[in-house]
């Protein structure tokens, strides 16, 4: 079976977010998609792009039980957390996830969306490394002047701590340029450093396991490292969905709270075996060797948002020149929707 291709470029979908920001349409009849149910009733289908081999905490969530008569329509998969972002501003998702950096520069161009409930953080089990091969001469931040990194996207995770890395390490802006980022899917990454193609990667998870179960890598550092333990980013949805569909809303982000505090509080085994049993049952044509090097779901708190899950990357964000003022969290977030962020 062919995975259908992420919904938009990017380019694409920042124009359309404007867009759809500024026109004030029917964001729920995207591309694709189904206008807003008559009679006040509530949408109760969301539209979403999955991770190839993965289960995500919505899939999850459905699969447990904890989205009630909410039920989730996949559309095709997504490597990139601001494309997918991008594609629930414009209507052709309902949903979608992103390092909370590249949420602050969607609602800053104008995209009308808002973040519900934190889905992916990074722990001492759970984290990003950036990866070289094991005579590499790369050993400090000074090392990567001249060097290429892989990362999945720009202008999110892996790029806003590689650069504050960099700056916090002693370069300078113009030092800092010369590094060069890399845009490659993740499933290819670790290959692209053992090839020699770019000089480092950013690795995650069960990606992350797998690699180094190989051996001939080790990590120069790893976020967690540089910045402990933290929530990574929130999953969206447009704020004229919100208002029309608050139930649905609530639904939805509270079964993913439950999702989360499911995989922390599940022996480990049992999450892996759930998690092949989804894909199995899913018929994606998908790998579940991977699932094996699950260590945990990183989420902090049941998915509750704090300013700190933005403002910890105000400087990158300001370098950057994606924001120019100090921020204002309150913009990009409420809990109201998820009962486990307030103490229910």
């Amino acid at each position: 079976m062919k995975l259908h291709q992420p919904l938009l470029s990017v380019a694409a979908a920042v124009v359309l977010a404007l867009t759809v920001s500024g026109c004030g349409g029917n964001a729920e009849a995207g591309p694709g998609g189904s206008a807003q149910p008559q009679g006040g009733s509530e949408v109760k289908e969301l539209r979403y792009q999955g991770w190839a081999n993965s289960v995500t905490l919505p899939e999850l969530a459905q699969d447990l039980g904890y989205l009630g008569d909410v039920k989730l329509k996949w559309v095709g998969n997504t490597t990139s957390g601001p494309q997918d972002i991008q594609s629930a501003a414009t209507g052709q998702t309902d949903f979608g996830g992103a390092f909370a950096g590249a949420v602050v520069k969607l609602i800053e161009a104008g995209a009308p969306v808002k973040a519900v409930v934190n889905y992916y953080g990074e722990d001492e089990k759970t984290f990003n490394g950036f990866y070289v091969k094991e005579d590499s001469p790369i050993h400090s931040a000074r090392d990567f002047i001249g060097k290429k990194i892989a990362v999945n996207t720009l202008g999110a995770h892996a790029d806003a701590v590689i650069n504050t890395y960099l700056r916090k390490s002693g370069l300078s802006a113009e030092e800092a340029k010369q590094v060069q980022l890399v845009p490659l899917p993740p499933n290819d990454t670790e290959e692209a450093i053992r090839r020699g193609q770019v000089d480092a990667g950013a690795l995650g998870g069960v990606l992350q396991e797998k690699a180094i179960a190989a051996g001939g890598l080790r990590s120069v550092f790893s976020d967690v490292q540089f910045f402990g333990s933290f929530a990574g980013g929130p999953y969206v949805l447009r704020t004229d969905f919100i208002e029309k569909n608050p139930t649905t809303t609530k639904t939805f982000a509270t079964g993913v709270a439950k999702a989360i505090e499911w995989e922390r509080t599940t022996p480990r085994k049992d999450v892996i075996a759930r998690f092949t049993k989804i894909i199995k049952e899913r018929g994606r044509n998908e790998s579940t060797e991977a699932l094996q090097y699950w260590k945990s779901v990183g989420v902090p708190d049941a998915g509750r948002i704090k300013d700190e899950d933005f403002t910890r990357w105000a400087e990158w964000l300001k370098t950057s020149g994606i924001v120019t003022k100090d921020l204002t969290p309150a913009n990009y977030y409420t809990n109201e929707f998820n009962d486990l962020a307030k103490g229910k």
